[in-house]
Parts: C-alpha cells; sequence; structure tokens
C-alpha cells in the first residue's frame, strides 16, 4: 500500500518535514516547488507510514486503495510526476547509517541570538499569509505578537474566500486558530488600521509590523456595460456565498437561466460550481444562509465559461477541473466553436490539463435557445466578451470569437478575472501590480515595515504559497532586528492596547473569538452543519460581547 495526494493539497509542504523518506517532491529546496499545482508522493519509495497523512492541515492525504471514486484518479496522478528523471527525484540511501535517505545539513534562518530581547511585532491580518507570519515568529523566536483584522472574526481568505463545499481544505484554519489564544499573542478584531489608529501609531508601539492585507479589490474587464446591475465580479459573489459582512444578503439575483462567468481560473471554477451544486448537499456545509435560500429558489440551468486563450493555456488547476468532472448532475461541455480548440485538446500530454478534456463532450450550443434541459456548464474557450447589453439590467454578453463576434444572451455576468491588492494607509503603493514595493518582505523606505502574501507578491499562490512567503518576510525582518535597523518604538504594546481600546469599544479578542465560534458550531449542529456562519459585523460583535457579559454575571 503506498499513499497518494490529492486535490485538496495545499503545497504548504509540512507534509515534506515530516515523510522519513523524502518520498514527497518537489520540496521547499527544489526549484520546481511553487511552480508545480499540488505536491506528490512517490509510490514506489513511500513506505505508507502514514506521517504525511497525519501532518496534512487541509485532509489531502489518503491511502491509495482508500481513495473515494472520484478522487482514484490521484494515484495515477501521484505515479506520474515520477516517470520523467525520476532517479533525480529518488534519494539514495544513507551509507553506513540507519536513516532511509541523507539528510541536508541542519538549517535554522529564523531566529534570534539566545540574548535578544523579544520583538514586540504587528501583523495586520488574520487569512494565511499573516497566520504563517505569526506561526514563524512564535515557533522559532520569543516574540510577543499583536495580531490585528479589520473584521470583528478571524480567517481571512480560509473563512471568506475558500468555496463551502472544499471543507478538507478550510482544515487548514484550525492550525492557524491555536494561535489565537496563544500566550504571546495579543488579539484585536474589529480593529481598522487606517481609520481606527494611524499606520504610524501602530509602529511606534511596536518594533515590527508586518501587513497581510491581501488583494481586497477586483480587475475590471473595461468594457462597456460593464457596471450594468446584473454584472458582480466573483469575488463579490464568493464573498455572499461565505457570508461575508459586507456582503449584501439580497446582492445576487438568481433568476435568470443562463449565467455567464468570464476567466478560467480556480475561483471562476468555484463560482459555476457553486451555482448548480445540488442545494440540499450544500446544506450540509457552512454556506451562508441567505446563499442557501437563494439557490434553492435559483433558476440557473447553465454556466458559460469565457476563456481568451484555448484550453492549453487554462488557468485553472487540473485537480479543480477534475472536480468539476465529478459534478453530480451537471455536464461539462466543451464548446467547440473554434478550430483550435478540438486539436489542442486531442494532442495534448497526458500530463497537461487539455487531456482532462478529451472524454469531455464537445457541442456547438444554440445561443438563440434557452438553455438545454438539466444543467450544465460549458467551456467556451478562445471567446472574450466586447460588450455588456442590457437597459435596467444584464441581459446578453456580446463576445468576439475568432474573426467574427456574436451574442449570448444572460441574466447575470461574473468577472473572475484576477483580484487586485488596493493602497494600504501610510504605506507606498505600485499601482501597476496592485502590491507595495518590497525588498524580501521589506517596506521600501519604511524600516520596521513589512509585507507578506498577495499585497507582497500579487494575488497568485494558493494558500500554502504563503508558508514560504512568510518565511522569506519574517527571515528579513529577523536579519534586520540583528543588523540593529529596526526603529526603536516610542510606546509599548500594552499602551496601544489601551489606544486600541479607546479607539474602538467594540474590538474583539480571544475570548470574543472563542465565543464567536461556539455560537456558529452550536447552531450548525442544531441543523446537521459543521456551522452556521454569522453574517453581519452587528452579530459577530454581540455574539463575542456575550462572553464578557456571561463572566460578569
Amino acid at each position: 500500500m503506498t499513499y497518494a495526494i490529492t486535490q485538496t493539497c495545499c503545497s504548504d509542504a509540512t507534509c515534506v518535514a515530516v515523510c522519513p523518506v523524502n518520498c514527497i517532491h518537489p520540496t521547499p529546496e527544489e526549484r520546481a516547488f511553487g511552480s508545480t499545482e499540488m505536491l506528490h508522493i512517490d509510490p514506489k519509495t513511500c513506505i505508507a507510514c502514514g506521517a504525511c497523512a497525519d501532518a496534512c492541515p487541509v485532509d489531502a492525504i489518503f491511502p491509495v486503495d482508500s481513495l473515494p471514486a472520484a478522487q482514484q484518479e490521484y494515484a495515477a496522478i501521484n505515479a506520474a510526476y515520477y516517470e520523467d528523471d525520476a532517479a533525480d527525484r529518488r534519494p539514495e540511501p544513507a551509507p553506513g547509517g540507519p536513516n532511509f535517505h541523507t539528510w541536508g545539513e541542519p538549517s535554522f534562518p529564523r531566529v534570534l541570538p539566545a540574548d535578544f530581547a523579544p520583538l514586540k511585532v504587528a501583523v495586520v491580518g488574520t487569512g494565511p499569509a499573516g497566520m504563517y507570519a505569526v506561526q514563524d515568529l512564535l515557533l522559532h523566536t520569543g516574540a510577543e505578537v499583536t495580531l490585528i483584522d479589520r473584521l470583528p472574526v478571524a480567517g481571512g481568505l480560509v473563512r471568506y474566500g475558500v468555496a463551502p463545499d472544499h471543507p478538507a481544505t478550510k482544515k487548514v484554519g484550525d492550525t492557524f486558530a491555536r494561535f489565537h489564544a496563544h500566550p504571546r499573542v495579543r488579539l484585536h478584531l474589529g480593529l481598522d488600521v487606517g481609520t481606527d489608529v494611524t499606520a504610524e501609531e501602530l509602529a511606534a508601539h511596536h518594533d515590527a509590523v508586518i501587513y497581510a492585507v491581501g488583494a481586497s479589490a477586483d480587475r475590471r474587464l473595461a468594457i462597456p456595460g460593464e457596471e450594468l446591475p446584473g454584472s458582480v465580479s466573483a469575488r463579490a459573489f464568493v464573498a455572499w456565498y461565505n457570508a461575508h459582512p459586507d456582503a449584501a444578503p439580497d446582492g445576487v439575483d438568481l433568476s435568470a437561466e443562463r449565467v455567464i462567468v468570464v476567466g478560467n481560473g480556480n475561483v471562476a471554477l468555484d463560482v459555476a460550481r457553486i451555482l448548480l451544486a445540488d442545494p440540499d448537499t450544500l446544506a450540509r456545509t457552512d454556506i451562508a444562509d441567505h446563499a442557501l435560500r437563494a439557490l434553492r429558489d435559483s433558476k440557473v440551468r447553465e454556466v458559460v465559461l469565457l476563456a481568451r486563450r484555448g484550453p492549453e493555456d487554462a488557468a485553472y488547476t487540473r485537480s479543480e477541473l477534475l472536480a468539476l468532472k465529478h459534478l453530480p448532475g451537471v455536464d461539462l461541455v466543451v464548446d467547440d466553436h473554434d478550430p483550435r480548440i478540438a486539436p489542442a485538446v486531442d494532442t495534448a500530454g497526458e500530463k497537461d490539463k487539455a487531456a482532462v478534456l478529451r472524454d469531455v463532450t464537445r457541442a456547438r450550443p444554440d445561443w438563440e435557445r434557452p438553455p438545454a434541459p438539466g444543467r450544465r456548464i460549458v467551456l467556451r474557450f478562445h471567446c472574450a466578451p466586447v460588450e455588456v447589453l442590457g437597459t435596467d439590467r444584464v441581459d446578453a454578453v456580446r463576445v468576439a470569437a475568432g474573426a467574427g463576434e456574436r451574442t449570448i444572451p444572460a441574466g447575470l455576468l461574473l468577472r473572475a478575472i484576477g483580484y487586485r491588492g488596493v493602497p494600504v494607509a501610510g504605506l507606498p503603493f505600485d499601482e501597476t501590480d496592485g502590491t507595495v514595493p518590497h525588498e524580501g518582505g521589506r517596506v521600501a523606505g519604511r524600516p520596521g515595515t513589512y509585507v507578506v502574501g498577495w499585497i507582497k507578491r500579487g494575488p497568485t499562490g494558493g494558500i500554502g504559497a504563503n508558508r514560504t512567503c512568510a518565511a522569506e518576510t519574517v527571515s528579513t525582518l529577523l536579519a534586520d532586528a540583528v543588523a540593529g535597523t529596526l526603529p526603536a518604538p516610542r510606546h509599548t504594546p500594552k499602551a496601544f492596547h489601551r489606544l486600541a481600546r479607546r479607539r474602538n469599544r467594540q474590538v474583539v479578542d480571544a475570548r470574543g473569538l472563542a465565543a464567536i465560534e461556539r455560537a456558529e458550531v452550536t447552531r450548525g449542529r442544531g441543523a446537521g452543519r459543521p456551522r452556521v456562519k454569522l453574517a453581519t459585523v452587528a452579530e459577530l460583535v454581540a455574539t463575542a460581547r456575550s462572553s464578557r457579559a456571561g463572566l460578569l454575571r
């Protein structure tokens, strides 16, 4: 028996660190790390010890002989990774020793000298990027951390960006949650840096500040009609079905039979899948209550994904496309309108994403007619939107395909062409790529200020990519500390805590966050769900404050 890594792989390499036989690749030391879509287990080297499965934060690793039917393909995917240049990836046994392979020299890049005073570090953002930085600081140093988020609940991308039908991916949040109540962490949720406190005030109370604020805007199509009602960013749609407090419960209209999604990355596949998924299945997830009600009443039967390029250049990952093929009750169709599409699929190599479409139905839909009976997702490659049509709201989208144009009727347009960072108050900002200029995570011209995650590198890479990103930033911060280049704070973190409470009386602490967790899980238990999310700031704050009231009684 051997193990295999499956769809939900987050690529943060936790499994690599615990494998006793070095059978998981690419490792963080290899050039391919960060560029492959997932990690792979070598079936010829694996000793089936299960250490990787125990360590995996997203439950992506299973014994091959117990893979669910929808994931049995991953046994072959893992093995295929080692077919080329396999000898370079399989380690030689350690000579004259008990180890299964030769280990590299120990390295401790993120440590401080033993006599170094504990650093006082503020981290702004509780998503994966910020929490990987917090994890590094707490596990490798004696740092004391002030953890801040503008929302009154922690989680960031894990809570509000991961699709509800991917519960295993959300489990990485359990890894981060253990640090929320850490004795060297002070939690300030619902505190907005730039409104409640300034960046200068935050810096004045800490040795260093790390911004992990993500990319909270979306890219625009820049075509006529884009602002019509019924034209919605995928970012806003994801926030809506994940119960983000900024999303209005009635912000999405699902009364049309056809929806067009512009884009073909993983987010585009997420929204297409949620639009057509069985509501009874979604009712067993943590999807927002208002979204579940809307999806039960939805008229949507067809989702069309528009991609400017061909199937060989698709932005989605192979694993997400494979999952789309197994969506119960939903047909997957490739619109064969362009002569370049069939050859790209038929001649694709077995490891290419386009090859996944080889057994998918090809058709030329009649866009003048309503969607065919049943539910289906249509992949339309080599097709770009040029105008959104409608008077009071979206009625259709005019698209360019090949040398001509045509109109596709639709009542909802979702723009899934990427996220974009927004300026951070008090920090420099590059308008071209939507990031904060930096050197290894150090903000240019701002000693003691650092960035991590999407605001640092742009909106690329999944959850696990933030682990390597955070390691670089924390390494830079610690090197600056040792070099003596961190500005000396004028005030203490305790003084900042008092300042934060004066500026915002509704700040949620670790006890309040625990009360929110208990309340959501309790509500979910009664409904047969993992949790029922509190969807407004008022609900979250009231629930957090109830824990304090309980202590006073």
